[in-house]
């Protein structure tokens, strides 16, 4: 049997292998291997490969070999990623960048949630790479900020989501304004949805590579199915199945959900942070790097994290409801034993759920076993192995519902709060300023002696009936 190829023997550039060991990726996937030696020479390539396959490598190499020493024109990129989600988006771009870096190129991110300054910044002063969501794309392409009629190299990366999320309208008028003569590069689960239509109007004479079956099961994924009696023991099992030491992802049906549920194991001592669609992008970025960091082991999540989002070390994945339907099932199971690791995955159902259950690991090619369980049995607490260190909830901890940490006391130095400063202190100068002309014009003198004595007089109000002399100091040197 012969050993299998080497990134340099597929022809990737020795600065471009010397960045894949950098970044710990010594040896190619099978994808890779499938498809470089096409890429590399710049054919249309329509790549399928199951989640986790190492299929953004499989573009990224190419990209950034083949756009190496062109020259960069102010809003004008020479290559283009497009992606559904802008958690798929950031991670595409923080694999391209080392073999970018290596290759003086640069990349940046374009999509929405977010001021669109940066990016406007970023194309004005040049832009290599651009990894992009379709929506925010076009608004900056009508604004004239950005043209595609420079791109070489064009990857539209998971298009059957794309087709999902009713993208490829849209899709389809970015791809019609890159060069026809250029380079494009298709990788997709499944053809289904109109990702074929995309695929035979914009790739020439396409080279195919398909690893393994369309949406087939990862081979070191463990499946369970653990039934409970009632929502009650649901949610005990819940709670159990969060408690490891290891990383792990809930799969939650609802945003309501995802939220309400990681505060609630917060709360219990189990750090966790929600991922879903009502959260800002800058809380996403700061949830998913607090479970990429360790700084908490659990991510409650809807399905916007099931495509797209790594994260090394996650060890199991659990469907607290069963999900939408099969394909659904494998990309959120995807989180879980990628690149060569091993993982676990659970489903979670009440005896209602049985039909529905059963029809779905039959169309997603899973064989597991039901078991009916609680919380104390023994298949559910050796798949939870040892129990995390109990944290308990305070100011600044982590995990969401914590309140944040109370800030020392001192002066903000910011510049908001330096201008406020000064305008504070101008109106006290200029209170004092006027304080000192009402006394002296009607006590016959400018001192607080006078102002005192005229408390007393008969024509005086009593400070304590709130005379103006009391008034005055206040605003002439208490403000």
């Amino acid at each position: 049997m012969s050993a299998a190829p080497s990134f340099a023997d597929l022809g990737v550039p020795a600065n471009l292998v010397d960045a894949l060991v950098a970044m710990d990726r010594p040896t190619p996937f099978p994808i890779q291997a499938a498809t470089l030696p096409s890429t590399l020479a710049g054919m249309d390539v329509l790549g399928r490969g199951k989640t986790g396959s190492g299929k953004t490598l499989a573009f990224a190499i190419p990209l950034v070999a083949r756009l190496a020493g062109l020259r960069r024109i102010p809003g004008e990129p020479t290559g283009l990623v497009l992606a559904p989600t802008r958690e798929l988006a950031t991670q595409i771009a923080a694999s391209i960048s080392p073999l970018a870096k290596a290759a003086g190129l640069n990349v940046t991110t374009v999509f929405g949630g977010v001021s669109q300054r940066p990016q406007e910044q970023a194309f004005r002063a040049g832009v290599d790479i651009v990894v992009a969501c379709p929506g925010r794309l076009e608004d900056l392409i009508s604004q004239k900020i950005v043209s595609l009629g420079n791109v070489q190299i064009t990857v539209l990366d998971e298009a059957d989501h794309m087709a999902d999320l009713g993208f490829l309208p849209g899709v389809t008028r970015l791809l019609s304004q890159t060069p026809t003569q250029g380079q494009r590069m298709l990788f997709s689960a499944t053809l289904d949805n109109g990702v074929d239509k995309i695929a035979k109007r914009f790739l020439s004479n396409p080279v195919e590579h398909s690893i393994d079956p369309a949406d087939s099961p990862v081979p070191d994924m463990t499946h369970h199915v653990f039934e409970a009696a009632d929502q009650d023991a649901k949610k005990d099992l819940i709670k159990l199945l969060a408690s490891g030491t290891s990383k792990r992802i809930l799969f939650s049906r609802t945003k309501h959900q995802a939220k309400r549920l990681a505060k609630q194991l917060t709360a219990a001592g189990i750090p966790a942070v929600d991922l879903q669609g009502n959260l800002s992008q800058n809380a996403r970025d700061r949830n998913l790097a607090a479970l990429s960091d360790g700084s908490v082991r659990v991510l409650v999540a809807t399905d916007v994290a099931a495509r797209g989002v790594h994260v090394d070390g996650i060890d199991l994945v659990v469907h607290m409801d069963p999900p939408a339907d099969h394909k659904a099932y494998l990309h959120r199971s995807g989180r879980t034993a990628r690149a060569g690791a091993s993982g676990d995955v659970v489903t979670l159902m009440t005896p209602e759920q049985r039909r529905e259950v059963k029809d779905l690991l039959r169309r997603a090619g899973i064989k597991a076993q039901p078991q009916q369980v609680d919380a104390s049995s023994a298949a559910v607490v050796d798949l939870v192995g040892e129990l995390a260190e109990h944290v308990a909830p305070r100011p600044g901890g982590p995990g969401s519902g914590n309140e944040p940490a109370q800030q020392p006391a001192g002066r903000s130095q910011g510049a908001n709060a330096q201008r406020k400063r000064a305008a504070r202190d101008q109106r006290e100068r200029q209170g004092g300023s006027r304080g000192g002309q009402s006394r002296g014009g009607r006590g016959g003198s400018g001192s607080r002696s006078g102002q005192d004595s005229r408390a007393g007089q008969g024509g005086g109000r009593p400070a304590g009936q709130g005379g103006r002399s009391g008034g005055g100091q206040r605003r002439g040197g208490q403000r």
